[in-house]
């Protein structure tokens, strides 16, 4: 096997959701440097297009283009469960509530409907010796107690590092693996390209701490 092709992602359709700012930008960008045709998503529409517009350009002139490396705005309030199934649609083509409730509500719920609505397109993706991959963003803060009082939104990520598990157990017999990156707070590039190349199809079911060791820290 050519190792070269072991972290290719060139041809392969990448929904980045939250895509438009912060480390989903960086993930975006990653994906789409390495040919990859990235749908970026966002409640923030005019972000979305932007950071299209800004990926488009970048890699106009460099040999990402002729692999097939672009970005497309698909902008979309993914807490509301209808915009989880047109986003799907849309792909297949090719209200007021607390905080608490809200961060569960897009953290956990909505990931778990968009993930169900995807998931014919990602069984019909899927190869045996490459199976089509779910990479969730999640946080130190759901792995451990940290000093901050985040309690919603850790709360929320611990349960989307469950999710992630279950996921795992459900698509696996289908082709399709589902991991989760433990994010800390860091200006660097991601990893989650390790998990959505060839050299990660056997990994699944996995929480990857990437915090630079924060984590480990006695008083975080």
């Amino acid at each position: 096997m050519d190792i070269d092709s072991l972290f290719d992602v060139k041809g392969k359709v990448v929904l980045v959701t939250g895509g438009a700012k912060g480390i989903g930008r960086m993930i975006s960008e990653a994906f789409v440097r390495n040919g990859a045709r990235v749908y970026i998503s966002s409640r923030d529409a005019t972000a979305c297009a932007q950071a299209a517009a800004e990926l488009n350009t970048l890699l106009a002139g460099t040999t990402t283009t002729t692999t097939g490396g672009s970005a497309v705005a698909l902008p979309a309030c993914l807490s509301l469960e209808a915009e989880c199934v047109r986003v799907a649609a849309e792909l297949r083509a090719h209200g007021e509530i607390q905080l608490h409730t809200k961060l569960l509500t897009l953290n956990v719920q909505q990931v778990f409907t968009l993930t169900q609505a995807v998931t014919p397109l990602l069984e019909a993706a899927s190869l045996p010796s490459n199976p089509a991959r779910v990479i969730h963003i999640g946080s130190i803060d759901g792995v451990r107690v940290l000093v901050l009082p985040t309690f919603a939104y850790s709360a929320s990520k611990a349960a989307l590092h469950h999710l992630s598990r279950h996921l795992a157990t459900e698509l696996g017999p289908r082709g399709i693996t589902s991991n989760t990156v433990a994010c800390g707070p860091f200006l660097s590039k991601m990893m989650a390209a390790t998990l959505r190349d060839r050299a990660g199809a056997f990994v699944n079911g996995a929480t990857l701490a990437l915090d630079g060791g924060v984590s480990l820290m006695s008083k975080m």
